[in-house]
């Protein structure tokens, strides 16, 4: 199940899906043609109910991180209790983690800190020499400056990018945001005096990558709205939040060139929102990239866990995702990331996801996140999932059926990403537009799937070979026992 952008397809496709638009369906790009939704042969993930037409004893289930090992202890004397925004990124076939500290407070510049993986799992602190801290360049800074806790850097994969800024960072305080960039993600420079955004409010991780789809920089930062859905613009922001008027919310905006961009707006959700998202960890499934993914850290702050701790709040982390990045689904409410039994992490502003998802191994993704903030014991570490395995179609013992709506696809074969148990099982019908089976492809002439593979091809009693159907519109009818269903694509082998 290869990445889309890598398959041939025919040219007709191609500039139907930038010329056509799209009906009523939350959060997509346009791609429709008459009834069909144009799948091409890229990878379709269940994140959503784009692709769904009903469902008949099946639902969508999100599926949390399997809580692995602590990747990083923030215990260095230039690190502190205080490490909350992470950013973690695969660059060729190294990983780097971007961990800054907020030493507000003390009188010191926050510092940001970077660690280094072959493969996501085992982290390094490379000892860099390039910033002292009480007299010493023996550490793993790459940066000291004015409120520096939530720089947020990308690789820029924006061809047109000076390789003097292969990478780009936010860096900001609540007030402004500016540019940095790197040449390597160690060196960095600011770009500009001039700041990018001057809108406020922005204590948060405000992110920002280059989205090869629509060919433009796209940013996500904090925003502020009351209980009602309008944004707060009055000044000074922070009093809404503290007289209970205004919730912390999530603004968009986009940029041709990275230093000019459009005003920031806010996101909107299908049902709408009222609870404070205090970050947004956004970005492109790497897999997948037509789809943004989320992971916000949900903020309750009249809650308080543990009377001796000395702040208020609790929180934990959810999941949202869109196929334009302005309408956004929220169709789970239910954490992502739960506190669990730690009291430790039932204090303030824990259990914030990092910003980045990469994969670690063949058939795993990989997600960060930080526990105990404001403790000694401060602490990065990483949550497992199988590959595409944030959102599954999932099917009970008793077993059910869902159908698609008319897709339009390119390619030789139909392989999945499943999950059965020892009795369950999916088989697939392919149907013309009104939903009656073509010949050799019905559920009877389906060979029964079971077990658990990362990339599965299809077969009927014919074969695998889904060709003569190709461009036209059809429908697809799974149904499933005891099982998940993670994504599909339509390929070329």
């Amino acid at each position: 199940m290869g990445n889309w952008h890598g398959q041939a397809g025919t040219l007709a496709s191609w500039l139907a899906l930038f010329v056509v638009s799209l009906g009523p369906v939350w959060g997509c790009r346009p791609e429709q043609r008459g009834k069909a939704y144009l799948l091409g042969s890229r990878l379709e993930l269940f994140l959503d109910r784009t692709l769904i037409d009903r469902m008949d004893g099946l639902d969508l289930r999100l599926h949390s991180p399997r809580a692995a090992e602590i990747s990083i202890t923030c215990d260095r004397p230039w690190e502190g209790p205080n490490t909350g925004y992470v950013t973690v990124l695969k660059d060729g076939e190294t990983f780097r983690m971007y961990y800054p500290s907020d030493r507000g407070g003390s009188g010191e510049h926050s510092l940001v800190p970077v660690a280094e993986s072959k493969d996501g799992i085992a982290w390094t602190r490379p000892q860099l020499g390039l910033v002292g801290y009480k007299g010493s360049k023996q550490n793993n800074l790459i940066l000291a400056a004015d409120h520096a806790s939530n720089f947020a850097p990308f690789v820029d994969t924006n061809v047109n990018a000076l390789p003097s800024q292969r990478y780009k960072a936010f860096v900001g305080d609540s007030e402004a945001i500016f540019a940095f960039a790197s040449p390597d993600g160690i060196h960095w420079s600011k770009l500009d005096e001039t700041p990018m955004f001057t809108q406020p409010p922005f204590d948060s991780q405000n992110v920002a990558f280059w989205d090869s789809a629509f060919n433009q920089y796209v940013a996500y930062m904090r925003g502020s709205v009351r209980a009602d859905g309008t944004e707060v613009k009055t000044s000074p922001w922070f009093e809404d939040f503290k007289g209970g008027l205004g919730l912390r919310a999530i603004r968009r905006s986009t940029s041709k060139d990275f230093l000019r961009w459009t005003t920031p707006e806010l996101i909107q959700f299908e049902k709408g929102f009222s609870e404070h998202l205090y970050t947004n960890a956004i970005t492109p499934y790497f897999r997948a990239p037509h789809f943004y993914v989320g992971m916000p850290m949900r903020f309750v702050p009249q809650r308080k866990k543990i009377a001796a701790h000395g702040s208020s709040g609790v929180s934990d982390t959810i999941f949202i995702s869109s196929r334009d990045g302005e309408g956004w689904n929220q169709t789970f409410r239910e954490a992502l990331l739960r506190p669990g039994l730690d009291s430790l992490n039932w204090t303030d502003r824990n259990l914030i996801a990092a910003s980045g998802i990469v994969p670690t191994r063949d058939n795993e993704i990989s997600v960060y996140y930080v526990e105990n903030y404001r403790h000694p014991t401060n602490r990065i570490r990483r949550g497992v999932l199988r590959v595409d395995g944030f959102v599954s179609v999932y099917a009970p013992y008793r077993g059910g059926f869902f159908g698609t709506r008319p897709l339009m696809f390119e390619g030789r074969l139909l392989a999945i990403n499943y999950s059965t148990s020892a009795v369950g099982s999916i088989r697939v019908e392919i149907q013309d537009e009104n939903g009656k089976p073509f010949p050799g492809f019905s559920l009877e002439d389906c060979e029964e799937i079971f077990g658990d593979e990362i990339s599965h091809r299809v077969s009927w009693r014919k074969g695998s070979d889904v060709s003569s159907l190709a461009g036209q519109s059809v429908r697809l009818r799974f149904a499933m026992k005891d099982a998940d269903l993670y994504s599909m694509q339509f390929a070329y082998e």
